[in-house]
């Protein structure tokens, strides 16, 4: 393009056009705001360890589709150009009285050879349906490294939230304490009050910024990990959109939630998965052992009749079959047959393992039992403990306003002022505390019953 031409478009233009297409990419480097559910999408698509789940499981499952080439037969082809050494010597007059013909020069001859083998045994069909298993349980796993990541985030995301929480808090402690300094100083100027209460209000006030700084730092240090978990760059600026703290009782009773845990939570599906993968080895194992094998074969070994290097390879006349033979054979391994055998004591050592892990499965149920019992029952006092904290941090709202409104009149010190404030800030630090609270014991409940997230409560975006 010539930019010195009047009918091109001038380099105003062109920027106004670039900035256009660029302030989309701009606006994303500079912030971005994600919500719980598109942060489990980023870690989901860029965490390295659930990608190599991912590539596992796709291995089991292209393993699982091609099981059919057992019964591929095994081909081998091959050729070869040889010479037949001139025989001379002190034999020649054993040879000429053997009648043996004596080859004065040397020939050139060309062979080639092509077999194929085919193995047949019940085992096969066995280790078919091992492959389909093992391809399953790859699916398990990688459910597992997933739902563990998608509860990973959502905690860290709502323990983001609960520290710009109580950040605000402290932002409004700081302001509380900003105006008990005027008062203070008010109070002072019109004779109410010796310096010292505006002394006591201006320390309080600037012994509250060094810890805004210090939680301000570690929540730049939480964000900048939680970058580096959804797979962004540690410098990258976000906002997070809140959630909704709904503390509402659950709506299944604790015998639901047991019997749904035996049947949906994913180490229980694990481990049942495993247990019949070795149940499919042994059934495998046993059948190799016990059932005979049919071989089926089949082999050529085509001679060219004359020298390879005088052409004509491709006369068919030229060409002789030495040997070649298509043969079925059934062969049994008496081995199999031996109680003491190798073979048989690894299969009983096998049926010991599954028994073991039968016995695991079943502690591993009673076990979920009782942490679905303990889970449900944290969940229960939190959500109690919230509605006192509550009603609490109402009355520590009034009693502050009171003291407050006393302080202004110079009829309370501001020692008390300074009480009351803390008071009702504890109050809403701990509110604010059970509430995420019980956002991630519901978080741990859905995990350990193997539900989607959200399924137990409203924990979604507001609109």
């Amino acid at each position: 393009m010539n930019f010195f031409d009047r009918n091109a478009p001038n380099l105003k233009t062109l920027f106004a056009i670039a900035l256009l297409f660029c302030s989309p990419l701009l606006a994303w480097a500079d912030s971005m705001r994600i919500t719980p559910d598109e942060a489990v999408e980023l870690a989901i698509r860029n965490n390295l360890g659930l990608e190599a789940a991912r590539i596992s499981a796709g291995t089991a499952r292209r393993a699982s589709n091609l099981a059919w080439n057992r019964f591929v037969p095994s081909v081998d082809v091959g050729g070869s150009i040889f010479r037949l050494n001139s025989v001379t010597g002190m034999f020649d007059d054993l040879f000429d009285a053997l009648g043996v013909p004596l080859v004065q020069t040397q020939q050139w001859g060309m062979a080639g050879s092509i077999s194929a083998t085919l193995n047949i045994n019940l085992a096969m069909f066995a280790e078919i349906n091992r492959l389909r298993l093992d391809y399953e349980s790859g699916l398990v796993s990688y459910g597992n490294a997933r739902a563990q990541l998608e509860r990973d985030i959502r905690k860290a995301y709502h323990n983001i939230l609960l520290l710009q929480e109580n950040i605000a808090l402290l932002h409004g402690s700081l302001e509380n304490a900003e105006r008990q300094v005027q008062i203070a100083q008010t109070n002072f100027n019109v004779g109410l009050t010796s310096e010292l209460p505006l002394l006591q209000a201006q320390v309080a006030r600037e012994n509250l910024r060094p810890v805004i700084d210090q939680a301000e730092g570690g929540l730049r240090l939480l964000m900048m990990q939680f970058s580096m978990f959804l797979g962004l760059p540690h410098d990258t600026e976000f906002e997070l959109a809140p959630v909704v703290t709904d503390m509402a009782p659950l709506p299944l009773g604790i015998t639901e939630l047991v019997s749904r845990a035996a049947t949906d939570r994913l180490d229980v599906r694990a481990l049942r998965q495993d247990i019949l993968v070795m149940n499919s080895i042994r059934r495998s194992g046993r059948l190799r052992l016990l059932t005979p094998t049919l071989s089926l074969g089949w082999n050529a070994d085509p001679t060219f009749d004359g020298d390879p290097w005088e052409g004509g390879w491709a006369d068919g006349d030229r060409w002789n079959q030495q040997q070649g033979a298509f043969s079925v054979s059934l062969g049994f391994r008496l081995n199999g047959l031996l109680p003491f055998g190798e073979e048989r004591q690894g299969i009983r050592a096998l049926e010991d393992q599954i028994r073991i892990a039968n016995i695991g499965l079943a502690q591993m149920i009673r076990g979920t039992e009782i942490e679905i019992h303990n889970l449900v029952l944290a969940l229960e006092r939190i959500r109690l403990s919230a509605e006192a904290l509550g009603q609490t941090v109402a009355l520590a709202q009034r009693s502050f306003e009171l003291t407050e409104q006393a302080y202004r009149a110079g009829l309370s010190d501001f020692f008390q002022v300074q009480n009351a404030e803390a008071s009702l800030r504890q109050a809403r630090v701990q509110l604010h505390e059970q509430q995420f609270n019980y956002l991630n014991g519901i978080l741990d409940l859905e995990y350990a019953l193997g539900l989607p997230f959200g399924t137990l409560s409203s924990t979604g975006n507001p609109n």
